[in-house]
């Protein structure tokens, strides 16, 4: 029996610290897009970050797998080149990888201000005949975002009832609104400019979207859990967006 798309992409990640070469037939030889601007376009750019890694050197654990349609989406904890904290994109064609976005981030010395880790909690999609509704609120709630719709913004939330895993961050509504007040005036005000993609499990949805973090252009990978409709916790990934000069792929991180 064919394995799933969520377990081929499972795999495809652990491939990169077991050095297994099987899981390559997962990908398109013929087809592969990539994303990440620091590895060149297709089969052979992975190739030549698995030459590039020393050996034995690289740790991968897939903390969270979801599935929506032909994209998979994972949550992953890294180590290769230093501990890394990431979101995978994979989308499949007749059965094969045909692309890949990603965004990483250095994992933190410390927890959150909530005692969090940035990958800690639920992982289990569950509410399965709510994946379509959950992706529209969370739709509708950036849509109010990037409007500075900010009256609509409590709506969303259970009263003040929010965790938290950004590590700046500290949980509830209203360490939320501390929290960017006080990024803000350190000068890494986050701003959200436009929104690429919306990707769905039951009650977990992804937000991938770009804007800027202080002065830097940057990827947002926002996750959501959603409970009885409203946004219960949350995790996040930001990544700067190197200037074109700099790709090893001509594809854009989106």
């Amino acid at each position: 029996m064919p394995k799933s798309y969520k377990q081929q992409a499972i795999e495809l990640l652990k491939s990169i610290e077991t050095g297994d070469r099987k899981s390559a037939a997962y990908i398109n030889p013929n087809s592969y897009t990539q994303h990440n601007l620091a590895i060149a376009d297709g089969v052979a750019g992975l190739a030549a970050v698995f030459q590039a890694l020393p050996k034995n050197s690289a740790r991968v654990n897939t903390v969270r797998a979801f599935q929506d349609g032909d994209y998979v989406f994972l949550h992953t904890e890294y180590n290769f080149f230093g501990p890394k904290i990431g979101f995978d994109i994979f989308r499949f064609e007749d059965g094969k990888a045909v692309e890949h976005w990603d965004n990483l981030q250095q994992t933190p010395s410390a927890p959150s201000p909530g005692g969090h880790t940035m990958t800690d909690g639920h992982t289990v999609a569950i509410d399965l005949d709510k994946t379509e509704s959950n992706k529209a609120l969370m739709q509708t709630y950036m849509d109010d975002l990037l409007a500075g719709r900010r009256d609509k913004f409590p709506d969303y939330f259970d009263g003040i009832n929010y965790i938290q895993h950004n590590p700046c961050i500290a949980d509830n509504l209203t360490g939320l609104i501390n929290g960017l007040q006080d990024l803000a005036k350190r000068g890494k005000a986050v701003r959200y400019e436009r929104v690429h993609k919306i990707l769905g499990e039951g009650n977990f949805v992804l937000v991938v979207s770009e804007g800027t973090y202080g002065d830097k252009l940057t990827a947002y990978y926002d996750l959501y859990r959603i409970h009885n409709g409203k946004i219960a916790e949350h995790w996040d990934t930001l990544e700067t967006i190197p200037p074109s000069s700099e790709w090893k792929n001509p594809n854009g991180k989106f």
